[in-house]
């Protein structure tokens, strides 16, 4: 069961942090920082998110790995917990409201901001992936679901696939995405779930390294029984997991992908071939 948050040792340096990663709004190109695609300078790209809290996972991992991009965000709470509760009916999930939410927001991202591409960084709502890019279609503002690439890479490295979420509404749309993936390859593909709640739980409180912890300590006791060829990762939420462990192939045996290095490496890609 979920804690409520807990006051901060240290709020001056919080707020610091924060605005650091995030920065404030502004009409200018980003920094250019080292590393930093010339291309990419004076690109912006639209983060469509399916809750306010993931924002900061979504700037963090934008400025790793697409430093000069301006990061423009969208999503907040009501999406999460409209999904959360339809999951808990046992409702189709994501529900439609939500998908149409999306479409919505994925316009304000273009006509509001003029973004030059979309990522739906939510893996539970990839499944407004199709209706969110027929929408922008018009617009030519190509759309990316986070954890496309990551599927697509599960498949090209082959052998059973360990799906891992420790959300429960996310686990059937990553599971259907991984299918559809490798359906679209031309490619057959097996896998196995694992859902780690432990580590959602212990996120929810504020110990990411307890989150990363227990995925650690989930995936290895599960590679110890059967073999695989990779694990992916199913939220962008988890993408904190390297944090902790930058070589899990050495530490757990297998290669683990997350989303948040895959899918915005991938973005890179299409941001760097565009005009502005």
């Amino acid at each position: 069961m979920m804690l409520p948050a807990q006051p901060v040792s240290d709020p001056l340096r919080l707020f610091s942090d924060y605005l650091r990663v995030t920065g404030v709004a502004h009409l200018g190109p980003e920094p250019v920082r080292a590393g930093a695609n010339p291309a990419w300078v004076g690109k912006r790209l639209g983060l469509l998110n399916g809750s306010s809290w993931i924002t900061l996972w979504a700037n963090y991992f934008g400025r790793l790995y697409l430093p000069g991009v301006h990061l423009v965000n969208v999503g907040n709470e009501a999406v999460q917990l409209s999904f959360m509760a339809a999951h808990a009916r046992g409702e189709p999930c994501p529900p439609r409201a939500n998908i149409e939410a999306f479409v919505r927001y994925a316009r304000d991202l273009v006509e509001l901001a003029d973004v030059h591409a979309v990522l739906i960084t939510c893996s539970t709502m990839n499944r407004s992936y199709r209706e969110v890019e027929e929408a922008l279609a018009p617009y030519g503002v190509p759309v990316l679901p986070i954890d496309l690439p990551m599927m697509e890479e599960a498949v090209r490295l082959g052998g059973r696939v360990l799906v891992v979420a420790t959300h429960g509404p996310t686990v059937a749309s990553t599971q259907a995405l991984l299918k559809e993936t490798a359906e679209a390859m031309g490619c057959e593909v097996s896998f196995s779930g694992l859902q780690v709640e432990e580590a959602w739980e212990r996120l929810a409180t504020g110990d990411v390294e307890g989150h990363n912890r227990a995925l650690a300590e989930a995936i290895r006791a599960r590679v110890r029984r059967e073999a695989f060829g990779c694990v992916v990762l199913a939220q962008l939420s988890m993408s904190v997991f390297h944090l902790s462990y930058p070589s899990p192939e050495d530490e757990l045996g297998v290669p683990v992908l997350t989303s948040g290095r895959c899918g915005f490496r991938r973005v890179g890609e299409i941001l760097a071939v565009m005009a502005l």
